[in-house]
């Protein structure tokens, strides 16, 4: 049976409106606007929802919803807020917008490259269009899907995403709803899929009226980082399930997004017998009628949520899996604290990762002072998505550096190197590839004194850092409250075409390349990656089938790797003395100052010889 969705639906003569409100006792919509200009009351069915056609009503119309008479509230489930997350809704009818993308069915798993990007931030507008004028580069670049963080309305112009309160409706500051769905038309004229991040383990701090029209919407049973958590389980879940599936499926079916990046699922708390991840899933997949990515955030290593339904699994389509970027930033940049203290800084925990997918699998966290993970041996490589930015690892930091600005050229190339070489599912952030200059910092517009509480908690935040531990320390952590932290997390275009950065962005569009040309390089269905760590410092990875490619990094320091005794501890090398050099990261196109890394063909395998940080593409012949 179809069940009707929230909102204000265009129908035939005029709008639905359908508002669940259980607890209150008289709802009317005022139209603000329009030939149906007026009050009207809504009568509700059994199941607390509030429901009327109101003839002559239409798409632009502003409208609000009034409780028991009292001051006029936003639509929970609106499709536009035109003025700000406490102003009046808007009437949208998405049938309006003509789409181009009929033939379109997504891009294949083994070919995904992500690219996460915030719209604020990516283009110089900062929003949907300016996004989509930027399509080609990432086009010619060489990935094959963006991921946009959360674009659902918040408080205020300047917001990460994650503070979302109107769940339904784009962020007015990015544009209008059809200016997203132009952004996604235009992606999928260009070969991109579109992958969303969205927020369901919470609500934003301002302009948070949902609760009001429906108490049940939280619940205390289980706490969150944020307060309440949202009611998954508890007296009147089932309803609060049901916006949040519909909701899902309103970004499938209305802008024909290819897939959704479910944020901080370890944070959904549900103790019913089928997890409302599960639900979400099956509940997007029936409404697109095509492939749909679902893809989590969840720091637990749950193996069970990739695998397949048949096997018993939660069925998702992939993880974030942040050992490798965690286990990377250990051993390139040395960073100790908080989770990096669960790893080691060495090239043997990588070459884990890029085997098993992840490193914690049962062992005991130090971080989390209890075991972490499960076994991840029975799922596909291409289920792990890794990165060595995003918005996250960069944005979490006091200052908002990049991994890239902590280390050497040398050391970054040959980082890189490996994430697009992986068997996993690589993701790249916004200007990585070019070595952006700009950080991504934590920003908010949030009205005082709310505001003025995130500055203070942001600067307390990294009160035990040795380097933020004094008054004077913490007043040089950027106010997430002021317009120039904002600014300052723009990416520069103008500098991507300049030395070092356009050096950079030739190397990473290589690689993507190469990635993209060869199913050996592509994402993988094997439950095992092939690596081996001869030392602490040099990553070896073998991708194979019918091409076999050896990925040798040397990721700190320098020396020589002789595959004819590294390559039998993956596998045993060709032997051919006919290997070709398909790049390294010191050709003079990649490295302007390069220090040549020297290949010594011989019997049994080629050794290869590093001055530095640096990495080597070989292939058997």
């Amino acid at each position: 049976m179809l069940i009707a969705g929230f909102g204000a639906l265009p129908a035939p003569g005029g709008v639905r409106f359908r508002v669940w409100a259980p607890a209150v006792s008289s709802l009317s919509v005022i139209l603000h606007d329009g030939p149906a200009k007026g009050r009207y009351l809504l009568g509700m069915d059994a199941e607390g929802v509030y429901d009327r056609t109101v003839d002559g009503a239409a798409a632009g119309d502003r409208y609000s919803y009034s409780m028991d008479e009292r001051a006029p509230r936003p639509d929970p489930a609106s499709r536009c807020q035109p003025d700000d997350v406490h102003g009046p809704s808007q009437i949208v009818d998405p049938a309006i917008f003509r789409w181009t993308d009929a033939r379109w069915r997504g891009r294949a798993a083994r070919d995904l490259v992500i690219y996460e990007l915030h719209v604020g931030t990516f283009s110089p507008a900062g929003t949907f269009a300016g996004a989509a004028e930027c399509l080609h580069h990432l086009r010619d670049l060489g990935v094959t899907a963006i991921e946009l963080m959360p674009v659902a309305a918040s408080a205020g112009d300047r917001n990460w995403g994650y503070d979302g309160v109107c769940l339904y409706a784009p962020a007015r500051a990015y544009g209008t709803p059809d200016d997203l769905r132009a952004l996604v038309d235009r992606a999928h004229h260009f070969g991109l899929s579109v992958v969303l991040d969205v927020v369901y383990n919470h609500l934003g701090p301002e302009g948070a009226y949902l609760p009001e029209f429906n108490p049940q919407h939280l619940t205390d049973r289980h706490a969150t980082p944020w307060g309440q958590a949202i009611n998954l389980d508890a007296g009147g879940s089932a309803m609060v399930r049901r916006f949040i599936v519909d909701n899902a499926r309103h970004w499938v079916r209305e802008y024909h997004v290819d897939g959704l990046r479910l944020d901080a699922t370890h944070a959904l708390a549900d103790d019913t017998p089928r997890h409302i991840v599960c639900e979400l899933a099956d509940a997007v997949r029936e409404a697109a009628g095509r492939p749909i990515l679902v893809h989590a955030e969840d720091h637990r290593n749950f193996a069970a949520m990739i695998e397949d339904a048949a096997e018993g699994g939660w069925g998702l389509d992939g993880v974030w899996a942040d050992d490798f970027h965690h286990a990377m930033r250990r051993l390139l940049a040395g960073d100790s604290r908080g989770y990096y203290a669960d790893y080691e800084g060495t090239a043997g925990e990588l070459a884990r990762i890029v085997r098993d997918g992840w490193l914690y699998s049962g062992q005991h966290s130090p971080h989390f002072n209890a075991p972490r993970g499960t076994d991840p041996s029975r799922l596909p490589m291409r289920r792990f998505v890794v990165c060595l930015q995003n918005h996250d690892q960069v944005g979490n930091r006091a200052l908002g550096d990049r991994l890239h600005h902590a280390i050497a050229p040398e050391a970054w190339r040959a980082a890189s190197t490996v994430l697009a070489m992986v068997p996993m599912t690589p993701l790249l952030f916004m200007g990585q590839e070019w070595a952006a200059s700009s950080p991504f910092l934590y920003f908010t517009d949030l009205d005082s004194p709310l505001g003025a509480k995130v500055t203070e908690g942001r600067r307390r935040e990294f009160a035990d850092s040795p380097e933020f531990s004094s008054p004077d320390g913490r007043e040089a952590i950027p106010d997430p409250q002021a317009r120039s932290t904002f600014e300052a997390s723009r990416l520069r275009w103008n500098e991507r075409e300049r030395p070092p950065h356009d050096a950079v962005r030739r190397l990473t569009t290589a690689l993507l390349a190469l990635r993209l040309a060869h199913a050996a390089l592509g994402a993988s269905d094997e439950r095992r990656g092939e690596a081996h760590a001869p030392d602490d410092d040099t990553l070896v990875m073998r991708r194979g089938g019918e091409e076999v490619f050896w990925i040798v990094a040397k990721l700190r320091g320098r020396g020589a790797i002789d595959l004819s005794e590294v390559g039998p501890a993956i596998a045993e090398p060709a032997g051919s003395a006919d290997w070709e050099v398909v790049l390294t990261t010191e050709d003079p196109l990649f490295a302007p100052d390069a220090a040549p890394v020297q290949v010594d063909r011989q019997a049994g395998g080629p050794t290869v010889r590093f001055a530095r940080p640096g990495a080597a593409i070989l292939k058997e012949r």
